[in-house]
């Protein structure tokens, strides 16, 4: 898949030719599983904004349905606290990781379990 520069050359290059061939010969092409080609307009479209020095939102700050994520949690009504998916792939975080509870003057902090609890 071509990026930056070389991105931006090829489809000056490729004039007026459908998007779809634009796409194929920049490389956004993909295998589905019944061998059929797919075609990753959302990929080059990101590229080419980027290419062309536009900056996007990290994937890291959408959460469910493409919304923003809030940095809040509040205390559900049986008195658990849920931190959402997105926090804990966000952080790399698998089932079975264990965290201390550090309790403060109205705060929590989760530290891995071995790590330095200054480490951010």
């Amino acid at each position: 898949m071509l990026t930056g520069s070389e991105l931006l050359a090829k489809v000056k290059e490729l004039g007026d030719v459908g998007k779809s061939e634009i796409v194929r010969s920049c490389g956004y092409v993909s295998t589905k599983k019944d061998g059929t080609e797919r075609l990753n307009f959302t990929a080059f479209y990101e590229a080419l904004l980027e290419a062309k020095g536009v900056e996007l939102g990290k994937a890291t700050t959408v959460g469910k349905g493409g919304r923003k994520l809030s940095y809040v949690a509040t205390v559900q009504g049986n008195g658990n606290l849920l931190i959402g998916k997105v926090y804990t792939a966000m952080l790399d975080l698998r089932p079975g990781d264990e965290f201390e509870i550090k309790l403060g003057r109205k705060q929590i902090r989760l530290v891995p379990v071995g790590a330095d609890d200054e480490e951010e």
